[in-house]
């Protein structure tokens, strides 16, 4: 029971869907999971040309490919964050319209709608995404920040994304959220405090990546624990963290990635510091049989020769689970 590897497309919108897919098929990917950027995925063309999901099917089929999840980050992010100029460089102008801040909130929600109406015409049952967040900017609580503060960001969450995942469930599509920073849960407890605020709407789950936790310091093992029931996607993407005190913390210090003061970064597959066995161990135990869909991201390396390689080594990576104990022949 090898995993599909699938190539997550949102790092490579720049490439038209046609390239990339020649690329992913020499590099040995199973499957891409579509981002609905660039040309890869058109929530609004799905719905409106009922050709559309056959077409970008089809031009995955005849390179060997195939799609188990597409990916909605961008709007998603737009739903419940204090919106600003930096959302207008990553939403489409449908989106966007005049940037009153709760219009951009309203049709992004709308946006994760149709995503979800889209995927299920795609044949796929999981829209990966963030969903921003009104609290992050609170998150150093300094001013004290009184708890009714925080209580109400998760209320705004609720409000916002109930009635979207009615839709997913409706459309019997799950929509799996990227624990990360900048989103409603960034954490263990924040994810908890996330899922208890949709009164664990079934629609509503966890896209698992392990490098927006590790570097935090969170148990990224007891993550897949915690919410065994709600992983419903994997991103395999690596993080170092320095064994010494740096000069950019955890927080960034405003510097890009790659900056060699920082305390962290992104890295290619197996070059980072997540023990990625006891991932595949943990994903096991839970009976995840879902693609591993590779998210690419490393400030210092070629993208394609780092695809190339991260496809190598996730085939490595995997393995089945047991299916009996190992000292069975010893039995009477």
């Amino acid at each position: 029971m090898n995993r599909p590897v699938t190539l997550f497309t949102g790092q490579w919108a720049d490439l038209p869907l046609e390239v990339l897919a020649d690329k992913a098929a020499d590099w040995g990917y199973h499957g891409l999971e579509l981002a609905c950027w660039g040309d890869h995925f058109d929530v609004a063309a799905a719905l409106a040309d009922s050709s559309y999901c056959d077409a970008r099917r089809e031009l995955l089929a005849r390179r060997g490919l195939e799609v188990w999840a597409i990916s909605a980050h961008l709007a998603g992010q737009a739903v419940c964050d204090q919106i600003d100029d930096r959302h207008q460089a990553v939403l489409p102008a449908r989106i966007w319209g005049d940037g009153d801040p709760e219009g951009v909130r309203t049709r992004a929600a709308r946006e994760l709608e149709n995503a979800a109406r889209a995927a299920a015409r795609l044949g796929v049952r999981v829209v990966n995404g963030f969903t921003g967040s009104s609290i992050w900017p609170l998150l150093y609580s300094f001013p004290p920040v009184p708890p009714e503060t925080i209580d109400r960001g998760y209320e705004d969450f609720a409000a916002r994304w109930t009635p979207i995942l009615d839709v997913f469930q409706d459309e019997g599509v799950r929509f799996a959220l990227e624990a990360h920073p900048t989103e409603v849960a960034f954490d263990v407890a924040s994810a908890e405090r996330a899922v208890e605020a949709v009164d664990g709407h079934p629609a509503f789950g966890f896209n698992y990546d392990p490098s927006h936790l590790a570097y935090q310091g969170v148990d990224y093992i007891y993550f897949i624990e915690r919410f065994a029931q709600r992983i419903w996607h994997v991103h395999i993407k690596d993080v170092w963290w320095s064994e010494r005190p740096a000069q950019v913390g955890v927080f960034g210090g405003h510097v890009p990635f790659g900056d060699p003061r920082r305390y962290w970064d992104f890295r290619s597959p197996g070059r980072g510091n997540v023990d990625f066995e006891a991932v595949i161990r943990a994903l096991n135990r839970i009976g995840y049989e879902g693609p591993l869909s590779v998210e690419w991201e490393d400030a210092g390396m070629d993208r394609e020769h780092g695809a190339a390689e991260a496809r190598e080594f996730v085939a490595q990576l995997d393995f089945p689970p047991s299916a009996s104990a190992f000292d069975d022949a010893f039995r009477g």
